[in-house]
């Protein structure tokens, strides 16, 4: 095992990767087949990682294990190089199942041999602009620059697309010129009428339209009512399916005298784990459906598992509810409520709509199970079995109490109570039985005099249960309203799955940027005002939604364009001696926070004869297309009054450059350069973390994408940590959570392992969406 575990790591999976991938007899099966096969091609050299990165997504993605051999033997000779190749390879072999391959027509389709060069690429975006140049003239950066990618990347198909995307930003850039502020004026764009949908509980408002465009409708106006049918407080008689008796009015007359006709809301989680993207939604739908109608919302936690229970997800709940930007009406709990839970419990006896049962929890699950032999019995019996059960003379799963009905999805006599011999965290040993969900939930929202009952449509089948109780026991009945879950691709939110993460060692905690959590959301960089920005575009809707991140991505950048003061980092440093600048020269520039409106502050930086770049600014080889420093094109130093020229280049005892001598004259007496560049002085020393999808399939836990489980589909480069990066000194007092703009580069939050001597940035989000992502 540990040879195989050793073969696993020398293709470049890290030990928990390889030991993870083990598990999976089938994958890793395939895998050292793979492995061996490439070895055996490749004699005594290494495979190295970015083959072994293509060897690994092969065998997770090859259904027909019979192309193996030769699937392998194109990585290794390296005519597959990239991912858009290998793609190509498995559509293929798909789309072939029977006899040989023909090699020619394989090649062709996987554009093996293709090379497209620099000038390829310069020559190709230069007709497309041409082509598109009087409509970006008139419209500059409201263009919609994805029709320029989209024509760039059919015409150079097998081109790296990072690199495309460059040439297309670099030549919009030449076209146009820097933005103006009028380019950073937010566009209006108009609402599009939509026809009323059938048969929904919730008619959906403005979210993301047909053509794929975001509607400015903010969630205030969506929840305010004209989006909404709900029924009005005391009303709730009008609701279809809702059940009359004959105490109904008497209980919404009571009702209504102590709410005073207010609209009250609550958000009900569960203390068993730490939010989700998912939970934003419902918090902002819960919390500004009240906001919106003047009325009040209850943070209440559904606590009736003390199994799952723990302390830090009570505190991590309340924080993310505050940090969203709201603040409860009253902080409450089902166990506030436990004794009367009991006693109405005792009533439902009485009444004859429960009884104690001693079927197993294994006889109970699934769908057409056999009725109780104990569902008759007689209501004494049931009521001095219940009080034993109280009692503790019972062992747990030996009894339970049971309500007489059957829910809409065919479930019947959905257990009430449960016996749990654990203490509970706030009411320690007090009890040992514990009412579940389906008990629970529809009696504290009459306790708490909820008018409006809003949860996700899975709870649809339990309305009918939510009715009945409240009814049998002739208790006010609020309404339960059901809304579409939120959903993301390219992660997993299951509690169960991210403790898998977080024990694996794949992530380091619920907190771990590259998690859709909000606690990891946070610590990211993510605005709160983003994601209720984000909840409100994708808008009021019964239909569950799935959305892609790059759509909440664009939401936190429309934020942090706004918030985020600039500063200049250097993620991979060059050193640059300006040799016509004395010894001692320095001086202090004022930079601007934020360029395209000056007059929201500035921060000093220095300015000497010692400069560091980035590394991916400098070229000792000209190339066509390329903008940046080379020895014989000179570049503008941003903010500086600088253009500077090489002349010296200086490299270590490996080849490689590590030093370039320059000089600079000023930028008005100097010919215009084609770029300016970032660069920092006398800079600190920081930690950058530099974050991806965690997972290479959009939907990681479905069987058809990832036959060998989440956890095989880990991306390898979700993360990555340049300890050396340098920063201007501007941030130097930044705190936790402060966000910055590192001008050219990207959005930067600062991380909590920040230290009085090295401050860490997390990359909150990449100035653009990058269409090479994975």
């Amino acid at each position: 095992m540990a040879d195989v575990v050793s073969s696993f790591m020398s293709i470049g999976l890290s030990e928990q990767k390889a030991k993870e991938t083990l598990k999976n007899e089938t994958l890793s099966s395939t895998l050292k087949k793979a492995i061996d096969l490439a070895q055996g091609q490749l004699g005594s050299s290494a495979i190295d990682k970015t083959t072994g990165t293509l060897l690994y997504s092969m065998v997770t993605r090859l259904k027909d294990t019979n192309r193996l051999h030769f699937l392998t033997k194109y990585i290794i000779s390296r005519k597959i190089t990239t991912e858009l190749q290998l793609s190509a390879a498995l559509d293929f072999v798909k789309s072939h199942p029977q006899g040989d391959v023909d090699q020619c027509e394989f090649e062709t389709a996987c554009g093996v041999g293709v090379v497209v060069t620099p000038e390829q690429i310069e020559d190709a975006v230069e007709l497309i602009i041409r082509k598109h140049k009087d409509q970006l003239s008139a419209e500059r950066y409201r263009f919609n620059m994805g029709i320029l990618m989209g024509e760039a990347r059919a015409t150079l198909k097998w081109a790296d697309g990072k690199i495309v995307k460059n040439e297309v930003d670099m030549q919009v850039l030449h076209l146009l010129g820097p933005k103006t502020e009028a380019d950073l004026e937010k566009k209006s764009k108009a609402v599009k009428p939509k026809a009323p949908e059938k048969d929904v509980k919730i008619e959906q408002a403005s979210a993301i339209n047909g053509d794929g465009n975001i509607e400015n409708k903010s969630l205030m106006e969506q929840l305010r009512g004209e989006a909404l049918k709900f029924h009005k407080p005391g009303e709730n008689y009008k609701t279809e399916g809702y059940i009359v008796t004959p105490n109904t009015m008497n209980l919404l007359k009571k009702h209504l005298e102590e709410t005073g006709g207010q609209v009250r809301t609550r958000f009900p989680p569960e203390p068993n784990g730490i939010l989700h993207i998912g939970h934003a939604k419902a918090i902002n739908f819960n919390f500004g459906f009240a906001k919106a109608n003047n009325g009040i919302c209850f943070l209440r936690y559904d606590d009736t598992n003390p199994e799952k229970e723990e302390e830090k997800y009570f505190t991590a709940i309340k924080d993310m509810v505050e940090w969203l930007g709201y603040e409860p009406y009253a902080v409450t709990h089902a166990s506030d409520n436990f004794q009367l839970l009991y006693n109405l419990a005792v009533d439902l006896i009485r009444r004859g709509h429960a009884y104690v049962c001693h079927q197993r929890g294994e006889e109970l699950k699934g769908h057409n199970v056999p009725s109780s032999p104990w569902r008759e019995r007689p209501v004494e019996e049931s009521l001095v079995l219940f009080e034993r059960m109280r009692k503790g003379i019972f062992a747990e799963g030996e009894a339970t109490l049971r309500m007489k009905m059957v829910m809409e999805d065919g479930k019947m006599d959905p257990v009430a109570y449960r016996i749990k011999y654990t203490p509970h965290h706030r009411t320690g040993d007090t009890w040992c039985i514990y009412p579940t969900y389906d008990y629970t939930h529809c009696l504290c929202d009459s306790i708490e005099n909820i008018t409006h009952s809003l949860c996700t449509k899975e709870f649809q089948a339990r309305r009918s249960s939510y009715f009945w109780l409240c009814n049998a026991l002739d208790v006010y009945c609020p309404v339960q309203w059901e809304y579409g879950r939120l959903n993301l691709t390219y992660t997993v939110v299951s509690k169960r799955k991210i403790i898998k993460l977080v024990e694996t060692g794949v992530v380091r905690d619920w907190d771990d940027p590259r998690l859709f959590t909000l606690t990891a959301l946070r610590r990211r960089g993510f605005p709160p005002q983003a994601i209720n920005n984000f909840c409100a575009r994708v808008g009021v809707t019964v239909a569950q939604t799935t959305m892609e991140p790059h759509l909440l991505e664009a939401c936190v950048r429309e934020v942090l364009n706004d918030t985020a003061p600039r500063a200049m980092a250097i993620l991979e440093p060059l050193k640059v001696t300006i040799i016509n600048l004395p010894t001692n020269a320095q001086k202090e520039l004022r930079v601007p926070d934020f360029p395209a409106n000056e007059e929201r502050g500035n921060h000093v930086v220095p300015f000497s004869k010692t400069i560091f770049i980035e590394q991916s600014d400098f070229r000792e080889v000209m190339e066509k297309g390329y903008k940046r420093l080379t020895p014989d094109q000179s570049v503008g130093l941003r903010y500086a009054g600088y253009v500077i020229s090489v002349q010296r280049v200086i490299k270590d005892d490996s080849g490689r450059v590590c030093e370039l001598e320059v000089t600079c004259i000023s930028s008005d007496t100097a010919e215009k350069p084609k770029a300016f560049i970032h660069w920092v002085s006398e800079p600190l020393l920081c930690e950058v973390r530099l974050y991806e999808r965690l997972f290479l399939h959009k939907n990681p836990e479905d069987p058809a994408e990832v036959p060998a489980g989440f956890l095989s589909d880990i991306n390898p480069n979700s993360l990555t940590v340049i300890e050396s990066a340098l920063v201007d000194r501007s941030v130097g007092k930044a705190k936790v959570f402060d966000k910055f703009q590192f001008e050219r580069v990207g959005y930067f939050s600062v991380d909590a392992d920040s230290t009085p001597e090295k401050l860490v940035f997390n990359r909150t989000v990449t100035l653009k969406e990058d269409p090479g992502k994975i």
